[in-house]
């Protein structure tokens, strides 16, 4: 079965990688020419392949100070994090185009926040948009958390789980977690010499929780807590997560060749879309629509749109492009999805006839009010 799992992820075309900060800094906090140039004649070559390649880098805190000479210690206010990020982007940038260009790879850099993917339905298509633009020219975009303007409320928090987020964003069909162990262990390697690596992982458990531990190096924000984080989210969705050594030259190539290399973390076979993700888990909720039985029914056992005719009445403070719930008659709610319509236009039209929609608001953009491609099912009850 492993073997078939391996196979599986040969084909995939559109893959991001994940970079911790100890694979192109070391524990110096400067980075190294000399892994840079490695990591990057690793990514040329899958992308001389034909794939499409996003990477997504940490190290520009860690070059940051050590630039500014903080060293050894590592920024602990949010302001001292963001300076050190502010001088250590350049830093990180220019060392990507000097062996990058080289090779006849053009590279772009993205910076992205929690609003850029999550909260923000328009940033979030945006980001989505321009990411597909630039694989589009065959540019390979360098992907980082916005460190310079982020704050507790919009920041991601770690590049393990912004890599994670990139992945669903662009409907990635692989996302590679390099760091400086070989995968998952059943305990730290570093202590426990018979500690053994787990080949593959079909479900993320308690006790493989427990397992990751805590956080990584001083320089890094990260560890294999973040990583086993990541990995629940890209299953969910429906992408396979390695996690491998990026110590070594040739990693990328093995995974990609189906060799046993690092921890596969399986992801379920119902996949469930990446924008659908982020309409259950990931957007804040800003009104409530009641419908009827017959459209409770449609959504449910169907797979149809929300229309105008099936409503019922709707509560909250919303507009075109919000996120909603959906619920029943009893207040159970269904489904989840993005309105077509603010409330007060929602509030004309319920109960009506998509016909009549142009009649009543004077223009007429949508059928729905909720699409089906922009709506998920939260409900366990539908068959």
């Amino acid at each position: 079965m492993s073997g078939y799992e391996r196979a599986r992820i040969k084909s995939a075309r559109r893959i991001v990688v994940k970079v911790g900060t100890k694979i192109i800094c070391g524990s110096s906090g400067h980075l190294d020419p000399q892994r840079m140039e490695r990591l990057v004649q690793d990514l040329v070559s899958l992308w001389e392949e034909g794939r499409e390649v996003i990477l997504v880098s940490s190290g520009s805190i860690a070059a940051g100070v050590g630039r500014l000479g903080l060293l050894p210690s590592k920024p602990r206010t949010i302001p001292e994090k963001q300076a050190a990020a502010a001088v250590g982007q350049g830093i990180l940038m220019q060392h990507y185009e000097t062996y990058f260009i080289p090779q006849g790879v053009i590279i772009a850099q993205v910076l992205l926040t929690r609003d850029d993917i999550i909260t923000n339905r328009e940033r979030y298509l945006n980001a989505r948009h321009t990411l597909q633009s630039l694989l589009g020219f065959r540019a390979v975009p360098i992907v980082n958390e916005n460190d310079t303007v982020a704050v507790d409320e919009i920041r991601v928090g770690d590049n393990d789980t912004l890599a994670a987020l990139v992945a669903c964003l662009v409907d990635a069909d692989l996302l590679i977690l390099l760091t400086d162990l070989d995968g998952y262990y059943t305990d730290d390697p570093h202590k426990n010499m018979a500690a053994e690596l787990i080949p593959e992982i079909y479900k993320i458990t308690p006790e493989i929780e427990v397992g990751a531990g805590g956080r990584g190096s001083a320089l890094a924000t990260g560890g294999m807590e973040t990583k086993i984080m990541a990995a629940k989210t890209t299953m969910q969705v429906g992408i396979p997560l390695v996690i491998a050594s990026g110590m070594r030259k040739g990693t990328l190539q093995a995974v990609l060749k189906g060799e046993p290399v690092g921890t596969l973390f399986v992801p379920q076979e119902d996949r469930m879309q990446a924008r659908k993700l982020w309409i259950a888990f990931g957007s804040p909720v800003q009104g409530k629509v009641f419908v009827d039985d017959g459209a409770a029914t449609a959504l449910l056992n169907k797979g149809k749109s929300l229309l105008p005719s099936g409503v019922v009445r709707a509560e909250g403070i919303f507009t075109a492009g919000n996120v909603i719930e959906i619920v029943d008659l009893s207040g159970r709610e269904i489904a989840r999805g993005i309105s077509n319509y603010p409330i007060d236009e929602l509030q004309l039209i319920k109960g009506h006839n998509s016909r009549e929609i142009q009649k009543i608001l004077g223009y007429h953009d949508y059928d729905e009010v909720v699409h089906r491609d922009n709506l998920t099912i939260v409900s366990n009850e539908h068959k």
